[in-house]
């Protein structure tokens, strides 16, 4: 259902609402400090699909940066493992300040014959090309032998990256 044509956009609203983590935090963040995930069904923590909108690791956010390069308009696997356990995701790059496509069923055609997205995790990561090129890394894992594809890994509750306002 989420990669129905006329499916709704709940990524590129998710990503409208990431204000909230910002109010929480004092302050507007840089793009590259924020992330959505949606874990796949059997890395879930609940029974149905939700989206977590929070920081990025600070290694998850230095790994994505030395790994631009290697990301393209397409999906494909990234070179190598991201922290903290080293996972393999499949990455791709989207230009806009705004995310103008649906990540689900971008990722739903690229998939392989036989392949489900019900075996994938999902995220979206602010980044940037350039000042004038903000943009999105799309991450996608995959459940494996040692993978749930609970993507949330990803992120840090406790938003050790935010810029925060001095104490008063």
């Amino acid at each position: 259902e989420l990669a129905r044509p006329d499916a709704p956009n709940y990524l590129a609203a998710a990503w409208r609402a990431r204000l909230y983590v910002e109010a929480a935090l004092g302050m507007t963040q840089p793009r590259d400090v924020l992330g959505l995930v949606v874990n796949s069904p059997e890395g879930r923590s609940q029974n149905q699909l939700h989206i977590h909108v929070d920081c990025i690791r600070h290694d998850v956010r230095d790994a994505l940066a030395r790994q631009l390069r290697h990301i393209s308009y397409r999906w494909r696997w990234l070179p190598v493992g991201l922290p903290p356990f080293g996972h393999r995701y499949m990455a791709r790059w989207v230009d806009g300040a705004e995310l103008h496509i649906n990540p689900f069923a971008d990722l739903a055609r690229a998939l392989p014959d036989g392949d489900r997205m019900a075996e994938h995790g999902l995220a979206v990561v602010g980044a940037s090309r350039g000042a004038a090129r903000p943009g999105f890394i799309l991450l996608s894992d995959r459940i494996g032998p040692e993978d749930r594809a609970n993507i949330e890994e990803l992120q840090d509750v406790d938003c050790t990256l935010a810029h925060r306002p001095p104490p008063l």
